[in-house]
């Protein structure tokens, strides 16, 4: 792991109202990204550290990394030992978020995706909330160059966990969010074993459950320029089977007077 070149422990600055803010960027192949996503990060939000979490990608990403923290005491590196996934990637960093006393985590797309410049809408949001999603699909928010099947699965799929879960949020399946720390705390983050949608939904759900105050700001998301989307069947597939068994254990237990304690499903 690289820690820069400044020591996590002396940076005290944080953002007006959030306090120390870490952006956890996961990665697996983004060398065509990296170096210009991190320097939007700085140059949107400077008082923001960035933790990479790469997964010993093939193409180097980990390497540039370790060179972008070397120049830049704002940026650290989270060596992985191999693919092991968007979820258990942001476990870690999380974790990392946690051991190293942030007060917010970002969740944050290496590819441009999300954009970095509306990160201070988000971090604004947080002043008054416990979580916050960046969301395509509350009035305001768009999509730009998606071809119609992903806009089709996202919409639907947003529909269904509105309807399967009894969530009043329009972009449960965003990955552009920003968690205080005593939420992740609370919801008992490092037994999510989800990936993909599903590990954004799982997230939401147990944050919602567990009473947090969560709001929603529009944002533009765009589809990556350069690189190859990790977008598959199979994390629909395993989402909808998730989202499907969450509702029905919901239904069970609201049948059977079972307390809701907002941690694993």
């Amino acid at each position: 792991m690289s820690e820069g070149n400044t020591p996590v422990g002396d940076v005290t600055e944080g953002y007006p109202g959030v306090g120390r803010v870490l952006v956890v960027v996961p990665t697996y192949n983004e060398a065509d990204n990296l170096e210009i996503i991190t320097g939007r990060v700085r140059r949107a939000v400077p008082a923001a550290d960035i933790l990479v979490a790469d997964d010993n990608s093939p193409d180097g990403t980990g390497d540039i990394a370790d060179r972008l923290a070397a120049e830049d005491g704002h940026i650290h590196v989270l060596h992985r030992p191999g693919k092991q996934g968007l979820g258990a990637a942001y476990v870690q960093g999380f974790r990392w978020a946690i051991d190293h006393g942030y007060d917010a985590v970002v969740e944050m797309d290496a590819d441009g995706s999300h954009a970095p410049e509306q990160l201070p809408s988000l971090l604004d949001a947080a002043r008054g909330a416990d979580a916050v999603i960046g969301s395509r699909w509350t009035p305001g928010g768009k999509v730009v160059n998606w071809p119609w099947h992903r806009f089709m699965i996202s919409r639907i799929g947003n529909t269904y966990v509105r309807l399967a879960l009894g969530m009043p949020h329009g972009d449960a399946t965003g990955g552009y969010r920003v968690y205080k720390i005593p939420v992740l705390e609370k919801i008992d983050f490092e037994t999510v074993a989800s990936q993909g949608y599903s590990f954004q939904v799982e997230l939401t759900w147990r944050t919602h459950k567990a009473g947090f105050k969560i709001v929603e700001v529009p944002i533009t998301f765009a589809e990556r320029e350069r690189g190859a989307s990790k977008m598959s069947s199979s994390i629909v597939r395993e989402a909808l089977m998730r989202v499907t068994v969450w509702g029905l254990r919901s239904r069970r237990d609201a049948l059977f007077g079972r307390r809701d304690t907002g941690r694993k499903p």
